[in-house]
């Protein structure tokens, strides 16, 4: 056959197989979306899955467009041989095989994503709506609309799909099928924000004429879907029910005929009668009227006015409790002062009721209620509200000082001091809870208290002990100093039982808040403690504290060295610390706490002295002896009797041996002597202290010295 004869069939081949494709498709044909799998050996090219188009079309390399949708599987097989032939030669083993069959559609309208999708073979309605990124809000499900690829248009119901689950109730999807989804009536004409909880408010009847329509006082008014066998209770619930403004005796119903009939809703509540509930046609409307008030008097009326739910005059049978009425009335509401209700007799006379001792069983009895009563709850007084006369002084409590809201409180005698702070917002981060302040008043008297919080706090104990407050009383939760040292007005402010005083060579003196939790480290550490020349073996503490004077000594150095807590002072509010200077002048010192150094030392003086220290220590602190001292002939003094004494400590014979027997006994109110070189040491001695001892006992040091070379 020849290249022109080949062309002209192949020609009329394509166009034959054009028009048929535009026909409906046999049973078992190719579609719209089938994948073909073709092989060939040796043909890399074709070796692959081709799709059919949208058009019904597969587009083969060197071959081009073949139509093949709405044909059998050999017929497509002998087209796409045909449409070979022109560039391969052996097209024996040629094989088409339908590898997959899909379903391309359309999902158009009220979707999130809407165009075009492919299915799998079997995939249905839902999927599609599915691969569209599902259904928008405000979308009308009963309404959806499939058009084929032929033009026939079906609609279908998807709600009676969701409602029952049964896949007959969807059609069955075809390739290139529209899939339209239609905006419920509901969303108006203008795009705007959808309110799905504003539009089912209003009821989801949308614009039908077979739709419902409710209004009056109902809980939400609107036109809801007509649906057979649906009573007036049905509709009326779905309107949100009537509420307490209505009149459910005169419930107005206009049928098709446009005639009203009047249904009494109490009625047929009271009775349950069925044949009292009238028939529901399509397209009818529903009125609930509003109540009309009127004032109600009578033997058996007792009012109840105020903060209740449903204030009013109601009708009182034989036996009613004051409970009965005030539930009838439907109780009181959140703002209601239950403590102080009042019952206003006939007679004028009024009485208070306290409905929280009675609801606590307290014992409280309720008193009765006759008809000709009024019940008058009144509104609880607020704490930020601005008037404090709503309050009256004998039950009001004041709190103030470092507490989150200070004010005027209400009180009741059940109440205790934690109720009253917690209500007060709680002590503020700076209040000093362990020095609560209580102003008793009784009569024209008034006694204050102390209460320590914060120790029943954290240790407990019992509850007889925490003071009972009542009416009239002034709380004050002081606050604690902050900064006292720069800051003189808080420092002013600050009591002085409740204070601690530190002087002398510390990095912060002044005045510190104490209490009987703190001890002597805690004050020195706040204060910042010892500076680098304080003398810290020798700190005083004046216990004013306690009863008379009485002045302790503290060796800190000692505590360093030992930790024992013993060597610690107990302190108390009151109480005054010194730590003094190590380089002040000890000759305000009394004789018998100091030792003497004279002689040839490098600052001979007065020295204070402890049992602890030695001549060692005493010569160290005096400088040392000087380069013209005997130091094998150091003299130790001893004044403390009538007969004083003199020994000789050789100090450069201890330095060879170590031999600790050697070094003399010294005690406060001796004398260190240490003679210069050539010089006549009892001249010196005598110049020295001639005129603090007598004659005798210049004479008795002479004579030790004499016994002693």
């Amino acid at each position: 056959m020849s290249a022109v004869v080949r062309f002209l069939a192949l020609s009329l081949l394509l166009v034959w197989a054009g028009v048929a494709s535009a026909a409906q498709p046999a049973e078992g044909a190719l579609r719209v979306g089938d994948i073909l799998s073709i092989g060939l050996p040796g043909e890399a090219a074709l070796n692959k899955e081709f799709p059919v188009d949208r058009r019904g079309n597969v587009t083969l390399p060197e071959a081009g467009v073949v139509p093949v949708a709405g044909r059998s599987l050999e017929q497509a097989t002998a087209l796409i041989r045909e449409a070979l032939s022109h560039a391969y030669r052996d097209l024996e083993k040629l094989t088409v095989v339908v590898k997959e069959r899909k379903v391309p559609v359309t999902v158009l309208g009220y979707v999130r994503a809407p165009g075009n999708v492919e299915l799998p073979g079997d995939g249905n309605v839902q999927m599609a709506l599915v691969a569209a990124g599902g259904i928008s809000q405000g979308a009308q499900l009963d309404r959806m609309t499939i058009t084929h690829a032929d033009g026939k248009r079906v609609q279908f119901d998807y709600k009676k799909y969701l409602d029952s689950g049964d896949p007959s109730t969807l059609p069955k999807l075809e390739p290139l099928d529209v899939i339209f989804v239609p905006a419920s009536p509901l969303t108006g004409n203008v795009q705007v924000e959808f309110d799905a909880r504003t539009l089912a408010a209003t009821g989801d009847g949308g614009e039908e004429r077979s739709a419902i329509k409710i209004f009056g006082e109902v809980g939400a008014p609107g036109t809801f879907a007509y649906k057979k066998g649906n009573t007036i209770i049905d509709l009326i619930m779905r309107a949100g029910g009537v509420n307490h403004y209505s009149a459910p005796d005169q419930i107005r119903i206009i049928g098709k005929d446009g005639k009203p009939k009047v249904f009494n809703l109490q009625a047929y509540l009271d009775s349950g009668d069925a044949s009292l509930l009238p028939v529901i046609d399509p397209g009818s409307t529903i009125y609930v009227p509003r109540s009309v008030e009127e004032v109600r008097t009578g033997k058996q009326t007792v009012y109840v006015m105020g903060e209740v739910a449903r204030p009013g005059a109601f009708e009182t049978r034989d036996g009613a409790s004051f409970i009965n009425i005030i539930a009838n009335s439907g109780g009181p509401t959140r703002f209601a002062d239950t403590r102080q209700i009042r019952i206003i007799r006939p007679n004028g006379k009024t009485e208070v009721v306290d409905l929280v001792k009675f609801v606590d069983g307290t014992g409280v009895q309720l008193p009765s209620v006759n008809p000709g009563d009024a019940i008058f709850v009144p509104e609880k007084n607020d704490v930020g509200e601005s008037s404090w006369l709503k309050v009256a002084p004998s039950r009001a409590v004041q709190v103030l000082g470092a507490v989150g809201k200070p004010g005027r409180y209400e009180w009741a005698d059940e109440m205790s001091i934690f109720d009253l702070l917690a209500n007060a917002g709680g002590p503020t981060a700076h209040a000093d809870i362990s020095h609560v302040q209580i102003l008793r008043k009784e009569g024209d008297k008034a006694e204050p208290m102390l209460f320590d919080l914060d120790s029943f706090l954290k240790g407990g104990g019992s509850l007889q002990t925490v003071p009972k407050i009542h009416g009239g009383y002034v709380i004050t939760v002081p606050e604690l100093p902050q900064d006292p040292i720069n800051d003189k007005a808080a420092w002013m402010r600050q009591a002085p039982e409740r204070s601690i005083y530190v002087m002398g060579q510390v990095g912060s003196p002044g005045r510190y808040a104490f209490s009987d939790k703190l001890g002597f480290l805690d004050i020195l550490t706040a204060a910042n403690g010892p500076t680098a020349s304080a003398d810290v073996r020798n700190i005083r503490v004046a216990h004013r504290g306690e009863k008379g004077s009485r002045v302790s000594r503290v060796n800190l150095s000692a505590y360093f060295a030992t930790g024992d807590d013993k060597l610690l002072p107990k302190v108390r509010p009151g109480d005054v610390i010194y730590i003094p200077d190590q380089t002040r002048n000890y000759l305000d010192q009394p004789p018998s706490q100091v030792v003497r150094v004279l002689g040839a030392v490098g600052k001979p003086g007065r020295y204070e002295y402890s049992d602890e220290m030695s001549i060692l220590d005493l010569l160290a602190e005096a400088g040392g002896p000087t380069g013209d001292a005997m130091q094998d002939r150091i003299i130790v003094i001893n004044l403390s009797n009538a007969q004083s004494q003199a020994r000789i400590f050789d100090l450069l014979a201890f330095a060879k041996t170590g031999d600790v027997r050697r070094i003399p006994v010294v005690r406060a109110g001796d004398v260190v002597y240490l003679p210069n070189k050539g010089q006549d040491e009892l001249a010196e001695i005598s110049s020295a202290i001639g005129n603090i001892v007598s004659a005798a006992s210049l004479a008795s040091i002479a004579a030790s010295l004499s016994h002693q070379q």
